[in-house]
Formats: C-alpha cells, sequence, structure tokens
C-alpha cells in the first residue's frame, strides 16, 4: 500500500502526537500533500495509532454521515491542534519556546479533552474513560497524550525533527547517542546520503 495515503503513511514519531504532527508529508521548503483530507482519514488514522478501536470507528462515521457540516468543522478543528502542537514540538526540537498564543491554542485544547474524561474503578485500580466526546473524540485524545507528553519533558528524551530534505518530521530520540537526525534512516538517511554521493561525482 502506498505510503502517500493516511493508511500507509509511517509511523514514526514514537508517541501519537509527533505521529499526528506527520499527517503532512513534508514540512520543509515545500508544505504538504496534507494526509487528512477528510473526516475517514481522520478516522482511519486514529484506528492505525491506537487511539479508537473498531466500535469507535462505527460510531464516528456514522455521526460523520449524518452530520457532515459538523465532521468537516471537526477535521478543520483537528487540523489546527496539529499545526499547534507541531509548532510547540517543533519549538521543543530547536531549543526554545513556542509563540505563547499557539501554546495556548494547546492548553485550551487540552482543557476541553479533560471534560471528556472519567476516573473509573478497574480491577486492579482506576484509570481513565472517554465519554460522549462527539466527532472531536480524536482531536480530545490526541490533545490529552500530548499534555502527557509535555509534562513528562524533563523524564524523557527530547524531540528531534528531521533533517532530510523537505522532510520536517517529528520524533522522540531513542538512539543510544542522542544523535539520532531522521525520521527514518532508510528514506530521509538514505536520501541524503544519494545526494552527497551525487554532488561528489559531479
Amino acid at each position: 500500500m502506498s505510503e502517500r495515503t493516511i493508511a500507509g503513511i509511517r509511523l514514526l514519531g514514537g508517541h501519537v502526537a509527533l505521529d499526528f504532527t506527520n499527517t503532512v508529508d513534508s514540512r520543509g521548503e515545500r508544505w504538504g500533500p496534507d494526509f487528512l483530507g477528510t473526516y475517514l482519514d481522520l478516522v482511519v488514522w486514529a484506528q492505525r495509532a491506537q487511539l479508537i478501536d473498531g466500535s469507535e470507528v462505527d460510531l464516528l462515521l456514522q455521526a460523520a454521515k449524518a452530520n457532515p457540516n459538523e465532521a468537516d468543522e471537526a477535521l478543520n478543528r483537528a487540523k489546527r491542534l496539529r499545526e499547534a502542537l507541531h509548532a510547540v514540538f517543533a519549538a521543543e526540537a530547536r531549543g526554545r519556546r513556542a509563540d505563547p498564543e499557539v501554546e495556548s491554542e494547546v492548553t485550551d485544547a487540552v482543557a476541553k479533552a479533560s471534560a471528556f474524561r472519567v476516573l473509573v474503578p478497574e480491577p486492579k485500580g482506576f484509570g481513565w474513560r472517554w465519554f460522549n466526546e462527539g466527532l472531536d473524540a480524536v482531536a480530545y485524545r490526541v490533545a490529552f497524550a500530548a499534555a502527557q507528553l509535555l509534562v513528562q519533558r524533563t523524564d524523557r528524551r527530547g524531540v528531534r525533527e528531521c533533517l532530510g530534505p523537505n522532510c520536517g518530521w517529528l520524533f522522540i530520540d531513542t538512539s543510544r547517542g542522542g544523535k539520532r537526525r531522521w525520521c527514518s534512516d532508510k528514506s530521509c538517511g538514505t536520501h541524503v546520503r544519494v545526494r552527497r554521493f551525487r554532488a561528489k561525482e559531479n
């Protein structure tokens, strides 16, 4: 299956929030294409990222079919969140803070998401459960996952930005030396090495 569709796009970020920012093919000298063209794309991605299960897929797609305009609005809200998250995590990768207005977009999204989580007893303790999120379910779950990643900043590896040509994807650097440069050595890493080789030949 082509990697240039939402069903084939690689999940290389190391965290669901970063994989969400990577649903744009290129963030380098050119931007796009955007893999989230429809609400269906958003749902397909969310299932692949294990944010929702099969029964939730059916419920969301039924709701989207019954309310297409609302589904489009929910998709647009999810994409605005995606861009805000990209700005925040790309700033981390570059050793600085994002614009305060962008950070506020993220904190506001997390606050909205938090209203749809409830703490429930489970056999071995307690757990969080989502309820009545409606068509914004995917965005809410991404927002909450992103919040967890952000507050863990001092206890985790840093976010990196792929240095491949026209890439800019984000990922958690789990390499032993902490010097990973590419989202994927097989794609962007190989492309860079080929370019260097050809440049030397010329």
